[in-house]
């Protein structure tokens, strides 16, 4: 086994692990009101990251951050669909979130449970949570399946 498909590897059993251990982590009795960490993988220099997660901090989320420059690497190993991609990657409650999905459309996820993979804002739409500006661009929020089937969630 050659030492870099190895490390490959052991990052896609890490990322794997990490997913179905924040799926399966519930609250204890006194955090029932609070809402669940969502685990962010962002690129170390991304503003828009970084104004994504003040999104979901203002939006009563926990939120913790992973730096990496694999961001490709990443996206492969927990399953993205290629077209749907965007600049950060996230895991909640077993669910994928892709680029800047409004908190809002994360509590309603988690609330009615779909039987999807996750959720998507593919590119970096103007507008969206962390993309704001003095301009807006009309954007779907993409629920999508394991094997990239996509359904339109929610539009703005």
């Amino acid at each position: 086994m050659n030492t870099r498909f190895a490390r490959r590897f052991a990052l896609g059993v890490s990322f794997l692990s990490l997913a179905f251990t924040t799926g399966a982590a519930r609250p204890s009795a006194g955090e029932d009101a609070k809402k669940p960490i969502i685990t962010v993988y962002k690129d170390p220099g991304c503003g828009c990251c970084k104004s994504w997660i003040e999104h979901l901090l203002k939006h009563g989320y926990r939120v913790d951050a992973k730096d990496t420059p694999d961001m490709i690497g990443i996206k492969r190993t927990l399953g993205i669909p290629e077209g749907l991609s965007a600049c950060h990657t996230a895991i909640v409650n077993g669910y994928l979130i892709e680029g800047h999905v409004p908190a809002a459309d994360i509590a309603r996820l988690l609330k009615e449970k779909p039987k999807v993979a996750g959720l998507a804002v593919p590119g970096m739409p103007m507008g969206s949570p962390g993309m704001e500006g003095p301009r807006a661009q009309h954007y779907q929020v993409l629920s999508f399946d394991r094997a990239g089937k996509t359904k339109i969630f929610a539009s703005y």
